[in-house]
């Protein structure tokens, strides 16, 4: 499936989960992609069958400015301009509620989860103003558009976060040519998963989306014209309710 050729993208949180996936999703539509996470061998080990060539790996936590600035000097003296930004890093804390979450675990998450979005389409943004085009897409939550004691008090804040920033690209760089997605997965079969206070059966994890799933809409937004923009898009399983 093509529709993304000569395409260069950025993905962070790129070794496992719904970032592993997306790479591979992004890398048979004929994008090229960095990928980017705080650990490199996991990197290694996601990117061992694809083709060598269509893919860059880079140590970055998101949450540090100065990795985040070489990083994106590093991008875009490899390949070139970057077209694609998708911003899927990500943690969570346990416990969750705003009562028991130890203050360090909310302070990480906040830098990770929000404010890792922010350094990281901060430090791409003169590039995409730049070449007057861009996609970002921001990968959120259900938990960004309503809180939830399963997801939990630092999760469900930063995520909500996500999603208003995302629209705030919007409204301040349309003028530019660039435009922002927030897409809100319902429960994904991601390792995350291992960190929930109640464990989480296996016929459940098997009824939950899968990282793939997550991939092709992200694949979606992205091979969309430019003229054209998703600012939200929401995808759960079919047995999670939504209100």
């Amino acid at each position: 499936m093509g529709g993304l050729d000569g395409t260069v993208a950025v993905v962070t949180g790129a070794g496992t989960g719904i970032g592993r996936a997306v790479v591979y999703t992004l890398v048979e539509a004929g994008a090229r992609v960095h990928m980017w996470g705080r650990r490199l061998d996991v990197l290694r080990d996601a990117a061992d069958e694809l083709d060598a060539d269509r893919v860059c790996l880079t140590g970055c936590d998101v949450s540090d400015r100065d990795q985040v600035r070489e990083a994106v000097d590093r991008a875009l003296g490899h390949w070139g301009e970057v077209g694609l930004l998708v911003n899927n890093a990500g943690i969570n804390t346990n416990p969750r509620s705003v009562a028991d979450v130890d203050p360090s675990d909310w302070d990480r998450t906040v830098d990770i989860n929000l404010t890792g979005v922010f350094n990281v389409t901060r430090a791409l943004l003169p590039s995409l103003r730049l070449q007057r085009s861009g996609t970002v897409i921001n990968v959120a939550s259900v938990a960004g558009l309503r809180a939830s004691k399963v997801a939990g008090a630092a999760y469900s804040a930063t995520k909500h976060g996500v999603v208003a920033l995302s629209k705030q690209l919007n409204e301040e760089e349309v003028e530019n040519g660039i435009r922002a997605c927030a897409i809100c997965p319902g429960e994904v079969e991601t390792p995350i998963l291992d960190q929930r206070v109640e464990p989480v059966s296996v016929a459940r994890r098997a009824a939950m989306l899968q990282p793939e799933d997550v991939a092709e809409a992200v694949r979606f937004v992205a091979a969309l014209p430019g003229r054209a923009c998703v600012p939200l898009l929401v995808i759960k399983p079919t047995v999670q309710s939504f209100n």
